[in-house]
């Protein structure tokens, strides 16, 4: 019977001192999960495990991840043009309106059911 892959991939080296490579693909993939639920928009993980022969009986393994995250679309402005070519945050084609703060009236106190 073979041994599950991840039994192997819990013995190759991670890329920081002490960790190991599949505790860092499962960060990465916690970081992608984050990544695409926050977007709404897809990712990838990539992983690649490389074998070769070594000396005798040996065999040298390797493991390599990538992630794709989501990008995020840069926030954008709406400006509106002037035929001369300038940018305005107000439409020229549109009327303003002049608008006037309305002093508020003061609030008399609620009744009750049954007072005089």
């Amino acid at each position: 019977m073979s041994r599950p892959i991840n039994e192997t991939l819990r013995l190759l080296s991670g890329e920081s001192e002490g960790s190991n490579f599949l505790d860092d693909v499962s960060a990465a993939m916690a970081e992608l999960v984050t990544a695409v639920d926050a977007t709404g928009k897809g990712g990838e993980l990539t992983i690649k495990i490389s074998l070769k022969k070594a000396t005798r009986g040996a065999v040298s393994v390797a493991g390599k991840y990538s992630i794709k995250k989501p990008v995020t679309a840069p926030d954008v402005t709406l400006l509106f043009s002037t035929p001369e070519g300038n940018l305005l945050t107000q439409d020229p084609r549109q009327q303003s309106i002049e608008l006037k703060t309305v002093a508020v009236a003061p609030v008399a106190p609620l009744k009750q059911v049954g007072e005089k």
